[in-house]
């Protein structure tokens, strides 16, 4: 009883972003070290859509200045991964959860902050309610747009990864 009113009290004091950010940045520590090696942050997060912010530092530059393409795909997966993990929270069944493709297209040179959107909320929430609806493994293509702010709307690079999901026993 006393835990379950420090959480609430918690997640009172702590924005939605703060605790998505905190989230992603301890399941980097924990299980994927690359992921929190390269600081993602969550900038915005809804049911609907979600900015994965990664800054351009030493650690994710290239030998040209600009983003490194590692650092591009731990933010496409961040970005795509982290929606989903966030509308997965919000059922009761264990449901896990895989990138099982990957495509990336580059537009042009990242050279500062890079922002990974993802927008497919809606369609994701549904495929987590057929995930755990049933033992069968679903997939689902998704988007992510990566921009750099500071160099205008513009998108500098555009991913495609399967999405990979399955009730656990």
């Amino acid at each position: 009883m006393v835990r379950v009113t420090i959480i609430n009290w918690a997640r009172k004091l702590i924005s939605e972003k703060a605790r998505a950010t905190i989230a992603l940045r301890l399941f980097g520590l924990a299980k994927i070290p690359m992921m929190f090696y390269v600081r993602p942050s969550v900038a915005e997060i809804s049911p609907e859509r979600i900015v994965v912010r990664i800054p351009l530092r030493r650690r994710t530059k290239n030998h040209l200045g600009s983003m490194y393409f590692g650092a591009f795909s731990v933010g496409a997966d961040c970005a795509a991964g982290a929606l989903a993990l966030h509308l997965i929270r919000q059922r009761s069944e264990r449901i896990s959860l895989i990138i099982s493709d990957f495509s990336a297209e580059f537009l042009k040179r990242a050279e500062g902050d890079v922002e990974f959107c993802c927008s497919q909320g809606h369609e994701i929430s549904n495929l987590v309610a057929q995930a755990a609806a049933s033992e069968e493994r679903f997939e689902m293509p998704v988007r992510v747009v990566a921009t750099v702010p500071d160099q205008g709307e513009d998108p500098v690079a555009t991913f495609k990864l399967t999405l990979s999901l399955k009730r656990r026993p």
